[in-house]
C-alpha cells in the first residue's frame, strides 16, 4: 500500500455509513465471487494457453486464482484478462456441477495435462464434484456458484494485482503467481469498495510511519524486526503507561522474564510439539539441553507461579509483563508493523480458584473495555466466542476442561449484554479465547484484545495451591492482553487516526514556534513550564519562515502549535492553532494554556 502526504482530519470514531459485505456475511457474494474467480482462471487459460491453474477461492472481498505461468503476468496482461472475463460473462454460459468418481476424475485431469489438479484430488474426499463453465471449461471444486454467468456484473469486477505464492504455502515448492480480483453485486458498491482502497493506501502505517519518524526496517538487521525511533519509543511509552497505571489499580503485579527458555519448557506447555515450526531455530546441539527465543509468556509466568507453594488467600495472583517474543513468520507473511518477527505483547496471567473465575474474567473484560475505549475504538466492536471444533485433534485438555472453559466465556458475555458471534474452532490450542473484533474508520475488522480461560497448562505444569480445607486443588489460569502486541496495535492505530494521533498519544503534543530569535529565550521558559507538566514540547528554532514552520508542524502533525512573536512575549501569551476542530484559538494567556493542557491530558481529550 501506499499513503499520500497530507490527509484532513478525522474523526476515528466514524465508521462508514455504507456497509460493504465480506464474503461470509452474504451467501450470494460468496456464489459470486466464487463464480468471478472459475471466470477468470478460464480467461487466462485462453490468452496463456500454458498456464496451469491451482486453487481459487473467494476472500473477504473478492477472489483469486493460483496459476504456474512460464512468464510473469504484467498489467497490460491483467488488462487482457479482464477483457476476456467480460466476454465470457456476456455469453451467459451455464455453470454446471457434476459428480464424478475419482478414477474418473483422474481421467479427466491426465486428458489435459493439469498436474497440479492431481495433487488436489488426492486430497479431496468423495464424492468428486466439478463445476463447468458452459461446455468450454471445468475445475475441480465444491462449489458454490451462480447458476449462470449471466448473474455476473461486468460492471462490478476488477482485478486488482498479481503477488507470488508457494505451491500448498511451503517456500521449497514451486513459486505461483496469484491474480487477485474484487467483485460485487452492484457498480456503485465496486466504486465504494474502490474510494475505500484508495483511503486505506493514504493512511498505510508503513508511509506514515516514516514520515513521522515512528519507526524504520533494516536489511541489516533482518526482516519483520522493527527499530524504534526515539518519538516511536515515545508513543509505545505512553500506551504501556497507560496500561500499567490502569493494571496498578486493578491489583496486577508486575514481572519480567528472560528472551529464552529451555526447549524443556515449551515442551511441557505443548508449545513445542504444536508450533515448533513457528520458533525460532534451537540453540544448542540437541533438544535435552537446547534453548529457542521464547514465542510466548506464559510458561515464564507459570514458572514465578510455581516457586513457591501458594495458599488460596494468595488468589487471585496476577502477573503483568510486557514481554517481546519472537516467532519465525514467513518472509512473504511480514506486512510492516501488522505482522513481525519480534513483538511485545501486553501480556497477564492471573492464577484463580474455580468460584474466582467469573468474577475476575468480567474484571478483565471491563480493563479491556476501558482500554477501547481510552484508543475512540469502542464506538463499533463485537465479542467472538473463538471456541474449538470438537472435529479437529489439535487442542489439548479433557472435553471437561473445555466445556467449563467454555461455559466461563460464554456466562460472561450473556452477564454484559455483550454483542457477540461463536467462531468455532478459533481457540488456541489450550483453552478458549474472547477475541475483541473492532471496526475502524475505513469498516475494516481488527482483532485487538483477547481473555482465554485455561484448565490445561494448569494440568500440564502440575500447578497447586493449598485450599481452605488444607488440600492441594489446580488454579484456574486467564491469559489476557488488551493491546494484543504493541507493535500491531500501534501499525492499527497509524491508520484509524491516519497519523494524526489524539493529544495524549501524539509523540510531540506542543510546538512553540517562536518568529525570531528574540523570541527564543520566552519560548524555552514556556516549553520548560509545559515540561515539569508532563507535556512533550520542542521549540523550532529552524528559523524558517512563520510560515514554514506552521506547515512543518502541519505535516507532522503536531496537535497544538503555539506561536510566539513579539506581542505574546510582552503579554505572556501565546498564539494557539490546534489540527482539530477547534483549529485557530487566538491568543491566550499562559496560565490558561497550561491549565487546558494539563485537563486536556489527564481526561485524554482534545486541546
Amino acid at each position: 500500500m501506499v499513503a499520500s502526504p497530507e490527509l484532513p482530519t478525522v474523526n476515528p470514531t466514524d465508521v462508514p455509513a455504507i456497509k460493504l459485505l465480506r464474503t461470509d456475511e452474504s451467501e450470494t457474494l460468496e456464489r459470486i465471487r466464487h463464480t468471478f474467480s472459475h471466470v477468470m482462471a478460464m480467461a487466462v487459460q485462453r490468452l496463456f494457453p500454458k498456464a496451469q491453474v491451482t486453487i481459487g477461492p473467494s476472500i473477504d472481498y473478492g477472489f483469486y486464482y493460483d496459476f504456474d505461468n512460464p512468464e510473469p503476468f504484467t498489467e497490460k496482461d491483467l488488462k487482457s484478462i479482464k477483457k476476456e472475463m467480460i466476454k465470457i460473462i456476456n455469453k451467459g454460459l451455464s455453470v454446471d456441477r457434476e459428480e464424478v468418481s475419482r478414477e474418473e476424475a483422474k481421467q479427466r485431469i491426465e486428458k489435459i495435462n493439469e498436474p497440479y489438479k492431481l495433487e488436489i484430488l488426492e486430497r479431496l474426499e468423495e464424492p468428486i464434484t466439478l463445476y463447468h463453465l458452459g461446455d468450454q471449461w471445468w475445475d475441480l471444486c465444491a462449489g458454490p456458484h451462480v447458476e449462470s454467468t449471466k448473474e455476473l456484473n461486468p460492471k462490478a469486477f476488477a482485478l486488482e494485482s498479481v503477488a507470488g505464492a508457494y505451491w500448498r504455502g511451503d517456500e521449497n515448492r514451486a513459486q505461483l503467481q496469484r491474480i487477485y480480483g474484487t467483485a460485487w453485486e452492484t457498480p456503485e458498491e465496486l466504486k465504494e469498495y474502490q474510494r475505500r482502497k484508495e483511503e486505506a493506501k493514504r493512511r498505510d502505517h508503513r508511509k506514515i510511519g516514516k514520515e513521522l519518524g515512528l519507526f524504520v526496517f533494516s536489511e541489516d538487521v533482518g526482516p519483520g524486526l522493527p527499530l524504534w525511533t526515539p518519538k516511536g519509543t515515545i508513543l509505545r511509552s505512553t500506551l504501556e503507561n497507560f496500561l500499567k497505571d490502569e493494571q496498578v489499580k486493578r491489583g496486577y503485579q508486575p514481572v519480567v522474564t528472560p528472551h529464552v527458555g529451555k526447549v524443556d519448557l515449551f515442551k511441557t506447555s505443548g508449545h513445542w510439539q504444536k508450533y515448533s515450526e513457528d520458533l525460532f531455530p534451537m540453540m544448542g546441539k540437541s533438544e535435552d539441553d537446547g534453548f529457542v527465543l521464547k514465542a510466548m509468556n506464559c510458561p515464564f509466568h507459570i514458572e514465578i507461579y510455581k516457586s513457591q507453594l501458594r495458599s488460596y488467600k494468595e488468589l487471585p495472583i496476577r502477573f503483568a509483563e510486557f514481554g517481546t517474543v519472537y516467532r519465525y513468520e514467513q518472509s512473504g507473511e511480514l506486512g510492516g508493523l501488522t505482522r513481525v518477527r519480534g513483538f511485545t505483547q501486553d501480556d497477564a496471567h492471573l492464577f484463580v480458584t474455580p468460584d474466582q473465575l467469573d468474577a475476575e474474567f468480567l474484571k478483565v473484560v471491563e480493563l479491556i473495555q476501558v482500554t477501547l475505549k481510552a484508543l475512540q475504538l469502542d464506538k463499533s466492536f463485537k465479542a467472538r466466542l473463538s471456541f474449538r471444533d470438537p472435529s479437529s485433534d489439535k487442542y489439548l485438555g479433557s472435553d471437561d476442561a473445555w466445556n467449563k472453559a467454555e461455559g466461563a466465556i460464554r456466562r460472561a458475555v450473556e452477564t454484559l449484554g455483550m454483542d457477540h458471534f461463536e467462531g468455532i474452532g478459533e481457540a488456541a490450542f489450550y483453552g478458549p479465547k474472547l477475541d475483541f473484533i473492532v471496526r475502524d474508520a475505513l469498516d475494516r475488522e481488527w482483532q485487538l484484545g483477547t481473555v482465554q480461560v485455561d484448565y490445561n497448562l494448569p494440568e500440564r505444569f502440575e500447578l497447586e495451591y493449598v485450599a481452605e480445607d488444607g488440600t492441594r486443588q489446580r488454579p484456574v489460569m486467564i491469559h489476557r492482553a488488551p493491546f494484543g502486541s504493541l507493535e500491531r496495535l500501534i501499525g492499527i492505530l497509524i491508520e484509524q487516526y491516519a497519523g494524526d494521533f489524539p493529544l495524549w498519544l501524539a509523540p510531540e503534543q506542543v510546538r512553540l514556534l517562536p518568529v525570531s530569535e528574540e523570541q527564543w529565550s520566552y519560548a524555552d521558559e514556556v516549553a520548560q513550564q509545559m515540561r515539569v507538566l508532563g507535556v512533550r514540547v520542542h521549540v523550532d528554532k529552524s528559523g524558517e519562515r512563520l510560515g514554514k514552520m506552521i506547515r512543518n508542524a502541519e505535516k507532522g502533525k503536531i496537535p497544538v502549535m503555539a506561536v510566539i512573536g513579539a506581542k505574546e512575549v510582552e503579554g505572556t501569551t501565546l498564539s494557539i492553532r490546534t489540527r482539530q476542530q477547534s483549529g485557530d484559538l487566538g491568543a491566550l494567556e499562559l496560565p490558561v494554556v497550561l491549565e487546558r493542557l494539563v485537563g486536556a491530558l489527564r481526561d485524554r481529550n482534545d486541546f
